[in-house]
């Protein structure tokens, strides 16, 4: 598997060489390093950690400061193991840019989804809603009935209620890469991604 550490920047609009007007989230993707390479000898199964990003060297426990001292690269923000990476002969302190990419590649982007709090049935589970007719003047909003009648005499577990909205794991599958700018470690994504600006997605090829 391809894949690769980054961060959200942004949208924008990317004009095509046609004309047309492409809809991109751009991500800083990269540079990551190696910071751990797990053998099926050794760990029972074969992965590549990759670490994104800075922080401060206070913020980490003495075993992983060691680790990045002896790689001499600074602390990773961000650390993340990928399966089955596409290189065999990667080893710890390699450098994976965004040029493992290519224009025109399908890739899957995962990240964490906003987060809006408490939120409604309306909001969260698209619900239309009530009417105004009749006197009802408090039920534009709200769920309406979630009670069974004498049996099941409960209410069933699933149910679409109010409750907390977004702050989850969210995968989105066969978005196409745009452009790919290795200077400055940058990838236009078509479409929408996971997460807030500044926010850490992970980013595989399909």
């Amino acid at each position: 598997m391809t894949g690769i550490l980054g961060k959200k920047i942004g949208m924008t609009t990317y004009f095509a060489e046609n004309g047309d007007a492409v809809p991109c989230t751009v991500v800083e993707a990269g540079p990551c390093y190696v910071t751990q390479v797990k053998t099926v000898k050794k760990d029972g199964y074969k992965a590549v950690q990759l670490g994104f990003g800075s922080r401060r060297e206070k913020t980490v426990n003495n075993p992983q400061r060691t680790i990045y001292k002896k790689l001499k690269i600074s602390p990773a923000r961000f650390v993340m193991e990928i399966r089955d990476f596409y290189k065999e002969d990667v080893k710890q302190g390699d450098q994976i840019n965004v040029d493992m990419f290519n224009e025109g590649d399908s890739v899957k982007v995962s990240g964490t989804s906003k987060g809006k709090g408490f939120q409604g049935v309306i909001k969260r589970h698209g619900f239309a809603g009530g009417v105004r007719t009749h006197g009802q003047s408090d039920r534009e909003r709200a769920p309406g009935s979630i009670g069974q009648s004498s049996y099941p005499s409960r209410v069933l577990k699933g149910m679409k209620m109010a409750g907390r909205m977004g702050g989850k794991r969210v995968s989105v599958q066969n978005l196409k890469v745009v452009k790919i700018i290795p200077d400055s470690n940058l990838m236009l994504i078509k479409g929408a991604i996971p997460g807030a600006n500044t926010g850490f997605v992970e980013i595989y090829k399909n």
